[in-house]
């Protein structure tokens, strides 16, 4: 029977050495739009640096938000599918909706110091089991099927320090299984 059901973050870090070509255009994407912000930000041009900016100009928290703005037209090219996240035969097929984007530093003149992170919250996964550091998914709410005995795909993934289990949501369990006792279907973030 079915754990629960979960939602997965992957947390993907783009930077100066990134090498795959999607992320390359989203750091270069980024950083212009960054240098824009921080002449909006600081007209008199005082700082170079992210840090420096959040930490004298006010209402320069808004630069996380104006930033991702130049991410969301790649975030398209994606088609939904969370990258890098594979499965056991090396295929991506984690589906997201919903992402976070972050400055984590930039400079204005040092392009190199430039680095984002962009959080990717996965649709829902039905967890079936889990053993070290992997688990067996079904993609969407599968407890319908699992309960009819209906045969259901799975994916093997494994977590990492990238990529971590969102939310869960307990499963209440059908009443032929009385020994199982449950808190709630909360989801705890």
């Amino acid at each position: 029977m079915a754990r629960g059901l979960i939602r997965l973050c992957y947390r993907k870090t783009i930077d100066a050495t990134c090498s795959d070509r999607w992320a390359k255009l989203v750091f270069d994407a980024t950083h212009k739009e960054f240098f824009m912000q921080a002449q909006q930000f600081d007209q008199q041009k005082k700082y170079t640096t992210f840090s420096e900016i959040i930490t004298n100009v006010p209402k320069a928290e808004a630069m996380h938000y104006l930033v991702s703005t130049a991410a969301a037209g790649y975030m398209q090219q994606l088609n939904g599918v969370v990258p890098d996240v594979r499965n056991a035969f090396d295929k991506t097929f984690l589906l997201f909706r919903n992402f976070r984007f972050e400055i984590l530093q930039s400079h204005i003149r040092d392009k190199n110091q430039h680095k984002v992170v962009i959080y990717f919250y996965s649709e829902i996964l039905t967890w079936l089991h889990g053993f070290d550091r992997f688990l067996i998914v079904a993609p969407g709410d599968q407890t319908g099927a699992l309960e009819k005995g209906d045969e259901v795909q799975t994916e093997t993934i494994e977590l990492s320090a990238s990529l971590s289990i969102r939310s869960y949501q307990e499963i209440r369990q059908a009443r032929h299984f009385p020994f199982i006792e449950t808190s709630g279907n909360e989801i705890l973030n």
